[in-house]
């Protein structure tokens, strides 16, 4: 069921007065009622799959309680290596088999031998990668004994499949939305307005800014002969905005929603284009996900630590596992890659941490030098886009080097009226850069707020494109 989907406005105020107006004696009950609607919610696309999350959700519960009882540390791990190999397993069978089995075949042609690949005709389950890492993070911190492990079988289910959240993030930690199942929520009208604000932004960033972008992008990227420099990287700037209007707008209806619902979900965007430089990119872009290579995949491979070779070989690897993640794709990979590289120089000149605060903090304008490092470093993203986006490598090194070629000083021969939008989009981000999403502080004049409302309303019916699904439903 898609958020921007007829089916979903009809969904969502039905879950609500149930919830809060039918199985609000007990909380046992609403988690019962999440849990259901949770499983409507994502059996909406293919009933079928509702099996994976089911098993997986027995699975990481078992292994939790498990681990706990496990008085010797080599049961305990055997125990979370169980945990790890169903999850893990989904996502090799499901996401890589058919690329590892087609890169076999590739490989062994190249040695002299002929070898047909195994190819399984299956669907990618939708959200497999996200609930996957959400459950995987369960056991992991109850065996590190950061996390006790619930016996509360329906809470723990309906942590794992709560519907907001479920198939595109954020990817929560146990131990940030799992106790909220646990306490009486009671309802709470100004948690609730400001999650219907945040919906309502991030509607606007999916259904009119990236929806808007993603025409041109698709149209370009596909016949990218026929399209002048020029016009090649306004596309390239409209695809950086048409993923994170995409995938921010999902974030910010998802933790919108759940608000309505009195739960909090961290933030998983941070305003990423006001970045300075590429690590502050990284801590405000996906952010749950960062955050969760950083915990279970930097940190134990001794992060930041040792010498320049240790630095090296882990910032490599944290960010090609993050592209492959994404993935079973090459351009994935390098895009990971490319990112590294970008990010070492100022990891091994220790600048890493430098751009802490937002950027002009306390101002309305930049500085000069600010402007320059902004500018920088979205230039230096864009590029690294164009690699996400293309469908092979030779495609996306066929782009940059057409995109970068005299023509890049002429008009564009592609329609550039989503710069209009996307104009709109970073003046109110920028001037809401120190809250948690666009829509938080609205004037106190209630003229003012509701012009603003019915502005944002009209401009999604009156500019919307057509409606798509969201980039990160394939991942």
């Amino acid at each position: 069921m898609l958020f921007n989907s007829f089916e979903y406005l009809l969904f969502l105020p039905t879950v609500f007065l149930l919830y809060w107006f039918v199985f609000n004696k007990h909380i046992k009950w609403q988690n019962l009622l999440l849990l259901v609607v949770s499983y409507v919610f994502y059996g909406w696309w293919d009933w079928r799959f509702l099996s994976l999350i089911v098993f997986s959700s027995f699975v990481d519960y078992f292994c939790g309680l498990a681990i706990e009882k496990a008085e010797q540390t080599k049961i305990k791990k055997r125990w979370l290596s169980l945990s790890m190999l169903v999850n893990l397993g989904f996502l090799g069978v499901f996401k890589y088999f058919n690329f590892f089995s087609s890169e076999l075949a590739i490989a062994c042609s190249a040695l002299g031998y002929i070898v047909d690949a195994l190819t399984l005709d299956i669907v990618l389950p939708v959200g497999i990668s996200f609930y996957t890492f959400q459950t995987m993070s369960y056991t992991i911190d109850v065996y590190r004994s950061k996390l006790k492990p619930t016996k509360d079988i329906f809470a723990f289910f309906a942590f794992v499949s709560f519907f907001p959240q479920l198939v595109a993030g954020p990817i929560e930690r146990a131990s940030n939305l799992l106790p909220q199942f646990y306490k009486k929520r009671r309802f709470n009208y100004n948690q609730a307005t400001d999650g219907l604000r945040q919906i309502l932004w991030g509607l606007f960033k999916k259904i009119v800014i990236a929806d808007n972008c993603a025409i041109i992008v698709n149209q370009v990227f596909d016949n990218q002969a026929d399209y002048s420099s020029s016009s090649l990287f306004i596309a390239a700037v409209f695809f950086a905005f048409q993923i994170y209007g995409d995938f921010s707008g999902y974030s910010d209806i998802a933790i919108g929603t759940a608000r309505l619902f009195s739960f909090n979900l961290m933030q998983n965007f941070a305003f990423p284009y006001f970045s300075r430089d590429i690590a502050e990119f990284w801590r405000r872009w996906h952010i749950s996900l960062s955050t969760w290579f950083r915990d279970y995949l930097y940190i134990p491979l001794g992060g930041s630590h040792g010498g320049i070779w240790m630095k090296v070989r882990n910032t490599f690897i944290i960010f090609i596992v993050s592209g492959f993640w994404h993935g079973a794709r090459w351009t994935f990979i390098v895009w990971g890659a490319l990112n590294a590289i970008y990010f070492l120089p100022l990891l091994l000149r220790n600048k890493n941490r430098t751009n802490l605060n937002v950027a002009a903090e306390g101002q309305i304008l930049v500085t000069f030098k600010e402007a320059v490092q902004i500018l920088t470093t979205f230039l230096l993203t864009i590029l690294a886009w164009v690699f996400f986006r293309a469908a092979t490598i030779t495609d996306a090194m066929s782009y940059i080097y057409s995109m970068l070629s005299k023509s890049l000083f002429t008009l564009p021969n592609i329609d550039v009226k989503p710069l209009a939008f996307i104009a709109i989009l970073l003046v109110v981000e920028w001037l809401q850069r120190h809250n948690q999403h666009g829509l938080e502080k609205v004037s106190k004049s209630l003229f003012i707020r509701w012009s603003t409302y019915l502005l944002i309303i009209f401009s999604i019916i009156l500019f919307g494109a057509q409606s798509q699904s969201f980039i990160y439903f394939q991942f």
